[in-house]
């Protein structure tokens, strides 16, 4: 979850392709002019079993002088060895 929220910090659309699981992974990624990133608190990790695990948290940025609060339980999948993103659940 981290290096995924430094990829976002960072613009990183190649790695969070990458890191996305082909079964939901969109064609392409855009990002939200002049965000500012604030901080990641990661609230909850649960591992499901060997190959599936949940991650709750909050991202906060800020946009044209704005907040915004991101906050997300998050699926992932390992493959291969590899972790990926499947989807979240927003609250």
């Amino acid at each position: 979850m981290r290096s995924r929220y430094s990829a976002f910090v960072l613009e990183r659309a190649d790695y969070l392709l990458a890191t996305w699981h082909s079964s939901t992974r969109p064609p392409t990624l855009d990002f939200e002019p002049g965000a500012q990133w604030l901080g990641l608190e990661v609230r909850a990790q649960r591992l499901l079993d060997a190959d599936h695990a949940e991650v709750e948290f909050v991202a906060r940025h800020r946009v044209a002088g704005r907040a915004v609060r991101l906050h997300e339980r998050s699926r992932f999948v390992r493959e291969d060895g590899r972790w990926y993103y499947v989807d979240g659940m927003f609250f």
